[in-house]
This record gives C-alpha cells, sequence and structure tokens, in this order.
C-alpha cells in the first residue's frame, strides 16, 4: 500500500493519530479544570508508568486541554543534572505571557516578572563550600523589566518557589482562570527540587490557589515524591498509565486506517496485539511496517509475519539498542542476570508476566552472578540513573523498557 499515506506514527512523544484508550484520564483532567476554575479544591496530577505506554504524548494533550480551557500553561522535562530553578522560570515565564494580554492592569504583570526574573536569576548563596557561579551558568532571561529585590530571591529554592508560583496563581486569579505547569521525566528532578515542588504544591493547595502541576514519570516517581515530603502520598492525585487493552490496542490501528479505506482481518489484529503487547509505541510501529508491506486492504496475518522482522528491527536499534548502548559491561551483566530471573519467575506463574511485570529481588541477582549484594549497587544504582531500571519496593528491582528482559536475552554475552 502506498507508504506515503501511511498513518501510523512511532515516535518519542509523537502524538499517533488515534489516542486510543485515555478517555479516562482525559475526562478526569477536564474535571481537575473546570473544579479549579469553579474556585473547587483539587489536587495536581502525575502520571506514572513504563517507557512507551504514551506518558509524554498525554502529557501533551492534556496540556491542549488547559490551553482550551483558557489557562496559562508551560512544560518543561526534567533533567538528572540540571537545576529545576531555571526550567520552571521558563515555563511560568510562557505561561504569564499568554495571560497577559487578558490582564487589565499591565502593572501587576511587570511586577510578577520582576520577581520572576530574580527567581531566575538567584543561585544558592556563596560560602561554606559553595562556589560562586561560573559565566557560563550566569542566565539572563528575556524578561525586559528590572528584577524584584525581597521576593522569591532567597536562594533556598524551596522558599523561592513556594512565593514564586503563589504570586503566579494571583496572576491567573486576576483574570478568572489558572497555570498548569507541564514536567515530563519528573523522576529525575533532584531530591532538593522535589521537596520544594511538593512544599510548593502544598501551600498552593491549602491556599486553593489556581495553579497545578502535571507530572510524568517512571513508576518509582511516587517513591521519589515520598521521600521528599511524607504528606506527598496525599497531595497528589496518581494515575497509572499502562498498556492498551484489546479494545484500545485495536481502535489504535484500524480507526487511522478506516479513514484511509483500508480494514484488518481479525486474524491480523490478534497477531499484532500478541506482537506489540498493547504498548503504545510498539502498536505504531508494527502498523507501520505492516501497513508499508502489505500489498492490499484488508491486511492479514501474513502480512503482518512478513513485516514483524522489520518492526522488530527498528525496535532493536532505536527503542531497545539505544539504552543497551549506555551500559556498561557490569551493568549489562546485571540487567542480563534480571532478563532471566523474570524469565524464570513468568514460567513459575505459567507465562502470565512478562519482562516488565516480573520484579526481581536484589539478592536473587547477586545470588546468580556469585556476588555479594553491596558489590552490585554502584550498577543498579547506576542502571536506575540512566532509566534502564527502577525499584518499586525496596529490595526489588524491575525494568522500565517493556520487553526488554526479552531483548537482552537474544543479544551475545
Amino acid at each position: 500500500m502506498d507508504p506515503v499515506r501511511n498513518p501510523y506514527a512511532p515516535g518519542a512523544g509523537q502524538r499517533p493519530p488515534e489516542l486510543a484508550g485515555r478517555g479516562r484520564e482525559l475526562d478526569v483532567f477536564d474535571v481537575v479544570l473546570e473544579r479549579i476554575a469553579r474556585g473547587r479544591p483539587e489536587r495536581s496530577l502525575m502520571l506514572t508508568g513504563l517507557r512507551g505506554v504514551g506518558k509524554t504524548v498525554l502529557l501533551n494533550t492534556l496540556r491542549s486541554q488547559a490551553i482550551n480551557h483558557l489557562w496559562g500553561s508551560g512544560k518543561i522535562e526534567a533533567r538528572p543534572d540540571q537545576s529545576l530553578r531555571r526550567p520552571i522560570a521558563a515555563a511560568l515565564h510562557m505561561a504569564v505571557r499568554e495571560l497577559a494580554p487578558r490582564h487589565r492592569a499591565p502593572d501587576r504583570i511587570d511586577a510578577f516578572l520582576g520577581v520572576l526574573k530574580a527567581f531566575a536569576q538567584r543561585t544558592a548563596p556563596t560560602g561554606r563550600g559553595n562556589a560562586a557561579p561560573k559565566l557560563r551558568d550566569r542566565w539572563q532571561p528575556g524578561i525586559d523589566v528590572p528584577a524584584a529585590s525581597g521576593r522569591a530571591d532567597s536562594g533556598d529554592i524551596e522558599i523561592d518557589l513556594v512565593e514564586l508560583l503563589t504570586d503566579a496563581a494571583a496572576v491567573a486569579a486576576d483574570v478568572g482562570t489558572g497555570i498548569a505547569i507541564f514536567i515530563d521525566e519528573m523522576q529525575d528532578v533532584g531530591p532538593e527540587d522535589v521537596s520544594a515542588l511538593c512544599a510548593a504544591c502544598h501551600e498552593l493547595s491549602q491556599l486553593g490557589a489556581p495553579l497545578i502541576v502535571v507530572g510524568a514519570g517512571l513508576p518509582h516517581l511516587p517513591a521519589v515524591l515520598s521521600a521528599a515530603k511524607s504528606y506527598s502520598e496525599r497531595l497528589f492525585r496518581y494515575q497509572r498509565i499502562d498498556r492498551l487493552d484489546r479494545i484500545a490496542a485495536d481502535q489504535a490501528l484500524c480507526a487511522p486506517a478506516e479513514r484511509e479505506e483500508v480494514e484488518y482481518e481479525q486474524k491480523a489484529l490478534d497477531l499484532l496485539y500478541e506482537k506489540s503487547g498493547g504498548y503504545p509505541y510498539f502498536v505504531q510501529a508494527y502498523g507501520k511496517a505492516t501497513w508499508d508491506h502489505a500489498p492490499r486492504s484488508p491486511i492479514t496475518a501474513a502480512d503482518v509475519r512478513v513485516a514483524a522482522p522489520e518492526a522488530e528491527a527498528e525496535l532493536a536499534v532505536g527503542f531497545f539498542g539505544s539504552r543497551f548502548e549506555r551500559a556498561t559491561p557490569a551493568e549489562r551483566e546485571y540487567m542480563r542476570a534480571m532478563a532471566t530471573l523474570s524469565l524464570v519467575a513468568g514460567e513459575v506463574d505459567g507465562g502470565g508476566r512478562d519482562d516488565m511485570d516480573a520484579a526481581v529481588p536484589t539478592a536473587e541477582i547477586a545470588r546468580a552472578l556469585g556476588r555479594k549484594p553491596a558489590s552490585l549497587s554502584p550498577a543498579r544504582d547506576a542502571l536506575i540513573k540512566k532509566g534502564l531500571i527502577y525499584s518499586g519496593e525496596r529490595g526489588t528491582v524491575a525494568f522500565t523498557v517493556p520487553h526488554f528482559g526479552r531483548y537482552l536475552r537474544t543479544q551475545p554475552v
């Protein structure tokens, strides 16, 4: 079939042609926006899930909903080596610029921008081992008003962020709307910044202020937040984003195909679900390859079989291989042991669990490698930092990437 008309889009954060299986999350967020607009109390939102389940796509869609409700919005992607101060300032700058044309008091906007500039330019206090900021770190935000003094500029990120977000919420309240800050890869926010963000959200919720944070991260994000502030378990609304069920996966394939007047045979859909496991990224990858190989409509199971090696090769390079290459030999050895143990766990369960569902005790990994658990801590901690595994429960680890264990078992030692 014509590859130019191929409707499928396997890409990082790229919205698929049919956002199937996420209606509940979209409806919940609509309610959140409406409640806050009416002065009702509501919690910030945290989306958690494995890689490839569409968290970034959903985060972007929620932001579009906020914009449609005339909210100010900004989005950032957290990085483990970067302070939250600059990105959050840039996101708030964008959000307030969206609200400024509707604000009746330009001086009020300028006053907030002065506070925002002071926050963005402030670094941790010097002295007691803290060196002065290097020239490359002396960032100048694109704000054309003088920096204010005495507000959000103490150098203590928790104090400053509480004051800054409170002032931003007040600006939104002036125009009868709200501000939503979207943070992707939120598990990579540093401990001090996570603590500050929790404190700010706590203060905003107590005030009933119209500003929320919508975060997306790996399954251990709730543990990261809880370690920062014990009350975070009650502070946020958590939504687990999982693989698509069979109905939603079929919809993700069939709806865009029907718009191109193409159909699937039932056996083709059966095989595509078996291959993809219902993970949205995999659904798009297998759908795209199958479309390109199918000679005509309806698409058959034979077409899927012919196309599957191409989809698997693409996933092996772009989805699995790039992550595998980032690991050191010691880290690969650790993950191979995990893969073997997760396979055993699945067999014990009668095949009911796949590589991602089987959390593996770290003590068993050490036993399999003939090592002491403490000697494997550096490899485990590095893999967690690289986002390849996570520790959902104390003493266990699991892969963040669907089917990664299956991929590892195909790689030469």
